[in-house]
């Protein structure tokens, strides 16, 4: 029998939970016919789910989901819906959350990686577990997730699925990762940008936990090493994020590493312009102290740049053997992981060819499936149970 699912579509511009929240919608449109869905989107969202077929519907819902009253308000407006099922994309339940519902986990940073000082830390732990517990299903999309979701928040590892993310498929072509910009294209971007010499990437959040500051730092002791380069001697550090005004850490490592000279900061570039940047970079450095799944890697991976990212949290569990890894407190590391990443063509050349063969472990198709069936299974338990 068919059945209704809720789904919260807020954040679908948001950077990473709503190429979650994107991707998964269409992955389920492609691969479920039968049930329906009601997308609840923010009005500048909408448009986002525009072009879905018929079982599927979006209605708007104008406020956020920050804030006490909101979140009451949100509770309020799905128990309009004749719903056998929501789903809430991140672990911010609501109070008053109409159930059965499931959550999706993609980490716990904000508990674990807090802004200091943290006087609400304790509350926001009980509030976070309690979302969880009251949960038909906890989705997390990490091994590494799914353990920190039973070791701080003390769920039973009976009521987490563990389902992978997988990287947004414009990164991919006809199912093949390959670069799908023409040369003429990239040259056109980078040139718009004023790029016109070799450079290291990074892309992805400015939070504390991402650990920029650090691979300013390691950047500056490869930079000395490399200042008579024949190729790398103007090579730069490109990093693209969309809040670093908010953490002055990162500008504070490159004037205390003297290289201002040698590192842009490009703020939120879109997707295709992002695109070009993956292809392009001559390495993709990715030193996070804690990521729940790190998409920026496989991207990196998507474009076929070798990447160099850290041996801690998830990131090992999902770059495989595909990458370079270092230890992301040691600065020393960092900048030798970067070293051998550009310097020996050998070792690209097989992180290129390991990282399209590693790409292969994911995709939105079977993400969708097996989000698919924890719905079905937590719908047919509600409906055995009257």
């Amino acid at each position: 029998m068919a059945f209704t699912v809720v789904l919260d579509a807020r954040r679908v511009r948001d950077f990473g939970i709503g190429s979650y929240i994107r991707n998964l919608v269409r992955a389920l449109a492609a691969v479920d016919a039968e049930n329906r869905y009601v997308l609840v989107a923010l009005p500048e969202g909408v448009e986002e789910f525009a072009d879905l077929p018929a079982n599927f519907r979006t209605v708007r819902f104008a406020r956020p989901d920050t804030g006490l009253i909101h979140q009451i308000s949100f509770s309020l407006f799905l128990r309009q819906f004749d719903a056998d099922l929501f789903h809430l994309p991140l672990n911010v339940v609501p109070w008053g959350m109409p159930r059965p519902y499931v959550v999706t986990v993609h980490d716990l940073s904000s508990l674990l990686f807090p802004p200091a000082p943290d006087r609400w830390r304790a509350l926001r732990l009980w509030r976070n577990r309690r979302g969880l517990m009251r949960a038909a299903q906890v989705l997390a999309v990490s091994g590494a997730t799914r353990r920190d979701v039973e070791r701080v928040l003390g769920v039973p590892p009976q009521r987490i699925r563990q389902i992978y993310d997988a990287p947004d498929p414009r990164f991919l072509r006809d199912g093949v990762p390959q670069c799908a910009a023409e040369e003429a294209e990239r040259r056109r971007v980078l040139e718009r940008y004023q790029v016109n010499y070799p450079y290291i990437l990074y892309a992805g959040a400015i939070r504390p936990q991402k650990n920029v500051p650090r691979l300013v730092e390691a950047f500056a002791v490869l930079l000395g090493e490399l200042k008579d380069h024949p190729v790398y001697k103007d090579l730069r550090l490109i990093i693209i994020g969309d809040e670093i005004a908010r953490y002055p850490a990162v500008r504070h490592a490159v004037i205390k590493s003297r290289v201002e000279h040698a590192v842009r900061f490009l703020g939120f570039l879109p997707f295709e312009t992002l695109r070009v940047f993956y292809q392009c970079a001559a390495v993709f450095a990715f030193p996070s102290l804690y990521e729940g799944f790190g998409l920026p890697p496989l991207e990196a991976m998507a474009c076929g740049t070798p990447v160099v990212t850290s041996n801690v949290s998830s990131l090992p569990e999902v770059v495989g053997e595909a990458a370079v890894l270092v230890n992301p407190e040691n600065v020393f590391d960092i900048a030798r992981g970067l070293r051998e990443a550009l310097l020996n063509e050998a070792l690209r050349r097989e992180l290129t060819r390991r990282g399209f063969e590693q790409l292969g472990r994911f995709s939105w198709e079977r993400t969708a499936r097996e989000v698919l069936e924890v719905y079905r299974e937590v719908v047919e338990r509600s409906r055995r149970r009257g």
